[in-house]
């Protein structure tokens, strides 16, 4: 039998509004249609949205929240230590991981015993994080002068999901005889089984605690983190273009990755690192990337790209579909390993577009520049890299950062990419693999000392099944939120293809 608790009221709402969708191999995936206007979302009474119907938990710990020691490394460190650096970044991503399973195990104990995350959880973790932090700055100090402070980025917190607290019960009393899984209205006495009888308090198939935070996986999506497009006012805008800008476009065609190249490694920031993202990605242009890449390695690789001389990197983290059913890489890294479960949509349609500066020419591109955009740990970071766009087709003039769209019928899932337009002029990359290059201002215009450069802007569409709980591979404790999303590019265009970009773009052109 499950354990007791009290089941929210979106959870009632969706047992009494709740439609059955049948699903190839089995199984039922509920959907809960939204027909109150309490919810805040109101549409055309014959198209209620469907929103995925995933559990919630209270508002306990649910991840682990550590500062980003890339963010404490010098600008101007050395590359004779950056190999080292990004070695031990990585572990430092590992040890998090670990720690995040450790937490996911041990809910329960934590709760009844709250020191036990201290004492086996955040104080194992923080030794291990001022080790890796120690050894960096031994790295950096052989070469330069040894970076100070650094270990104050050592401890790590507890955190919630604030993104449950939406769909909380506000005490009013409706869902059943108080906070301690009494009776709800359904009679069912808060046990929550699901259609063949099992528990569905957080546990999966293997009988593994998943600490009840939605999702197949038991670490997300959640309820929150869904919206109505049709919710979210226009908010699209592009800057005005003046006298001098660069109206051209180049378009570059690499597929939609239906060579199905995945891997879950991050050649940018964990060069050398098997598994260095712990999320799968998707892959198209230069065949050939995987963690042990170079830049020799990529300039011989094959590509997807129609024309050869462009044999670039575009890779971006999958999306899946939690449809109870399990992807292959269900037991290997960087899936169901690394809690990314389910079954690995293909794009309908990948587009890769190269647009000017609304206020000037752009310069070429140095071969093997790395562009990351957004930032894979958004959620316990912060919104200062976020950069992630959700919106859905024939409605991409309204688009959402931190949740993920419920489409109109007819309509697709869209994801967009808007990279970095400046560039610092020297560096291909730096040591937090961002400072090298930077956004325009809201008027367009490059920070001071950096020059415009053609900007990669991304769109990626899905055919995502009606109802369907839907989410981004992520690191294990970003939890799959939305915000998380990111894009990374290495450019290695040939230097006859890219001048030819840069006079298509700055000519006012389109060309392909």
């Amino acid at each position: 039998m499950g354990r007791t608790r009290k089941r929210s009221t979106v959870a009632n709402r969706a047992v009494a509004a709740t439609a059955a969708l049948v699903l190839g191999g089995g199984g039922l995936l509920a959907v809960n249609v939204y027909a109150s206007a309490g919810e805040g979302r109101s549409g055309p009474s014959d198209q209620q949205q469907a929103r995925p119907e995933v559990r919630n938990a209270g508002q306990q710990p649910s991840t682990i929240d550590c500062p980003e020691v890339a963010d404490g490394l010098p600008e101007d460190m050395p590359d004779r230590a950056r190999g080292e650096v990004d070695l031990e970044l990585a572990r430092i991503d590992n040890r998090v991981t670990d720690a995040y399973q450790r937490l996911a195990q041990s809910r329960e104990r934590i709760q009844q015993d709250p020191a036990f995350a201290e004492n086996a959880i955040l104080g194992p973790l923080r030794q291990e994080r001022l080790a890796s932090i120690e050894r960096i700055a031994v790295a950096i100090g052989r070469v330069a002068e040894r970076p100070q402070g650094m270990e104050g980025l050592a401890p790590c917190t507890l955190r919630g999901d604030d993104t449950q607290g939406q769909e909380q019960d506000q005490g009013d009393g409706q869902d059943g005889q108080g906070q301690d899984g009494g009776q709800d209205q359904s009679g069912d006495q808060g046990q929550d089984q699901d259609q063949d009888g099992q528990d569905q308090d957080g546990r999966d198939q293997d009988g593994q605690d998943q600490g009840g935070q939605g999702g197949q996986a038991g670490n997300g999506p959640v309820a929150g983190d869904f919206a109505d497009i049709a919710s979210v006012q226009p908010n699209v805008r592009a800057p005005r273009q003046r006298r001098g800008a660069s109206t051209g476009t180049f378009t570059t065609s690499c597929g939609r990755n239906e060579n199905k190249k995945f891997n879950p490694d991050n050649v940018i920031v964990a060069p050398g690192v098997r598994n260095g993202a712990h999320h799968m990605h998707d892959y198209v242009g230069n065949q050939a990337t995987d963690a042990f890449s170079d830049n020799r390695t990529l300039a011989n690789g094959r590509t997807s790209c129609r024309n050869q001389g462009d044999r670039s990197t575009y890779y971006w983290p999958v999306l899946r579909v939690q449809d109870g059913r399990d992807e292959a890489d269900a037991g290997e890294d960087g899936g169901g390993k690394d809690r990314n479960v389910g079954r690995i949509l293909t794009p309908t349609e990948v587009t890769l577009d190269f647009v000017g500066s609304p206020v000037s020419q752009v310069t070429a591109m140095p071969r093997f520049l790395r562009i990351i955009t957004g930032d894979a740990k958004a959620f316990t970071n912060g919104l200062t890299n976020a950069n992630a766009s959700w919106s859905c087709t024939g409605l991409e003039d309204r688009e959402l950062t931190d949740k993920y769209p419920l489409c109109p019928q007819g309509s697709d899932v869209v994801r967009t990419f808007r990279f970095q337009s400046c560039w610092d002029g020297r560096n291909t990359d730096s040591a937090n693999h961002r400072t090298h290059v930077a956004f325009a201002d809201d008027d367009g215009r490059c920070p001071s000392g950096f020059r415009a450069i053609p900007q990669l802007v991304q769109r990626v569409v899905y055919d995502v099944p009606p109802g369907s709980v839907f989410a981004v591979d992520s690191f294990p404790e970003q939890l799959h939120k939305p915000v998380t999303d990111h894009g990374d590019f290495i450019n290695v265009f040939d230097s006859r293809l890219m001048t030819r970009m840069v006079g298509c773009i700055n000519t006012g052109r389109r060309c392909a």
